[in-house]
């Protein structure tokens, strides 16, 4: 290796090291680990107030995030009363059912805003993943294990299933286990 490849390094100097060179070097080291902790501890502070205002906000968003909600929920709760108000003193029983009518139009117009939709599965094929079963009958012209009636629609909120719909089921009518077994008497 010659010389020209060598990395550059401290400069060493001819002249004797002294107490007050080793002194001056102590110092200056002190000084620059001293400038580092201060740094070090500002960015600790610093992350430590990120974090404290990162929790705050998301405590509000979680605190407030139905507030648009509840924003548009409150003219349907106004009709509501004012139909409340109105049964004490309404002669016409068609003006009352016609206000109760807006007010749902009202609140299906709302949930629709939020991305509610209704699940109601009468005709189809049971499914225990979107339906609960509170009853089962025998009912002609439907095929076993079809959703008869529908007490409460489900609903889904952005697609996901957040109340299932509370429904009857279709059974076999009585004698009649399988489809089959009106073609096969003799079974």
């Amino acid at each position: 290796m010659n010389e020209k490849d060598q990395e550059p390094g401290p400069q060493v100097s001819d002249r004797p090291v002294g107490p007050e060179d080793c002194q001056q070097a102590l110092e200056a080291c002190r000084k620059e680990s001293e400038e580092r902790l201060q740094a070090l501890l500002r960015a600790r502070a610093d992350l430590d107030n990120q974090a404290k205002r990162a929790a705050r906000e998301l405590e509000k968003a979680h605190k407030y995030a139905v507030s648009e909600l509840v924003v548009s929920l409150l003219p349907v709760k106004d009709s509501l009363e004012l139909g409340m108000q109105a049964v004490d003193t309404a002669k016409d029983v068609e003006a009352l059912r016609q206000g109760t009518a807006l007010t749902l139009e009202k609140l299906e117009s709302v949930l629709a805003k939020f991305g509610v939709e209704v699940v109601d599965p009468l005709g189809e094929p049971f499914d225990p993943e979107w339906h609960e079963v509170i009853s089962m009958a025998p009912v002609a012209g439907l095929l076993p294990n079809s959703v008869a009636q529908v007490h409460q629609n489900g609903y889904l909120l952005n697609g996901r299933l957040i109340r299932p719909a509370r429904v009857i089921v279709s059974t076999a009518p009585a004698g009649k286990d399988h489809p089959d077994d009106q073609d096969n008497p003799g079974t």
